[in-house]
């Protein structure tokens, strides 16, 4: 009975951060709210100043929670950089973890508060988080044909022209690589030999547009690009075949909230040279976020 007690106690204190974590939101958003009240007729950066110094205490919580109670170990390659700078970061895509491990980087360079994401537009019906995120600074975008070119500058500008610090985190590849989608990698094959670029194994081909208009838009502003290779230890497997990476608490059997410990390895390319712009930026940068590391595996 004592046994089957501590058993049960156990498995549930991998749940205790995720319901913290959901359960401070609302308290978090009236915050903000009362933050925007207070600055509503005083300077712009004030404003950002003071968002961002919440924001830092709320993914601090994050990462306390995340680094402490899931028992996962980051191995991170390359120098993580000690002063602030202004980036964009761009990274492989495989789990709803991989946000987490921008803040892990942010924070080494105490710039939590400063990130900002580039998502996908349907994401902005998430309740709290979504309307939030757009409040933040980031940038909702569609794919193909319906991306909004002029919003994501007009948006991006508008914080520029402020000298709001900015570490922009976009995700490529457009949506999370999943081994078991085989259509999906076949596809993305297809556009890559299509469009003159390395056919991938690993990671599907990178989408660099939204990439592209960061970069450009903000191209004074920015200190550095940061090419990002994320790797999940359970991903590898016994065999040659790629397994799908473990996510955060959901329906998947293949979580990081789990007993068996997880190693996520890092590996930060700092590039200090913002790619030039013109019609090559575009393909430039595909090319060198091919992830030499994760094609190796």
């Amino acid at each position: 009975m004592l046994l089957s007690l501590v058993v049960h106690t156990y498995s549930l204190r991998y749940w205790f951060p995720a319901v913290v974590m959901l359960g401070t939101a609302p308290a978090y958003v009236l915050s903000w709210g009362a933050c925007r009240v207070l600055t509503a007729v005083l300077p712009s950066r004030l404003y950002r100043r003071m968002d961002d110094h919440l924001y830092n205490i709320y993914q601090s919580l994050v990462l306390f929670f995340f680094e402490n109670y899931t028992g996962v170990e980051i191995v991170i390659y390359g120098d993580v950089p000690k002063m602030k700078e202004n980036v964009v970061y761009l990274s492989n895509h495989q789990c709803t973890a991989d946000w987490i491990i921008a803040d892990m980087l942010a924070i080494r360079q105490e710039a939590l508060g400063h990130v900002r994401y580039v998502l996908k537009d349907g994401l902005k019906w998430l309740p709290l988080y979504g309307w939030y995120f757009s409040q933040h600074g980031g940038v909702y975008v569609k794919r193909s044909a319906k991306f909004d070119e002029n919003a994501m500058k007009k948006k991006l500008s508008s914080q520029t022209v402020l000298g709001t610090p900015m570490y922009l985190v976009i995700f490529p590849e457009g949506t999370r690589y999943n081994p078991e989608l085989k259509k999906m990698i076949s596809d993305s094959q297809a556009f890559a030999t299509k469009e003159g670029l390395a056919a991938l194994d690993h990671v599907l081909t990178p989408r660099m547009k939204a990439s592209h208009v960061a970069i450009e838009t903000m191209r004074d502003h920015l200190d550095a690009v940061y090419d990002i290779t994320v790797v999940y230890e359970a991903t590898l497997g016994k065999s040659s075949d790629r397994q799908p990476a473990p996510t955060m608490p959901g329906p998947s059997q293949k979580t990081l909230l789990s007993a068996q410990r997880e190693r996520v390895m890092v590996t930060l390319g700092k590039r200090a040279d913002v790619p030039e712009s013109g019609e090559g930026a575009g393909h430039s940068t595909a090319n060198s976020t091919i992830h030499p590391s994760v094609e190796a595996i």
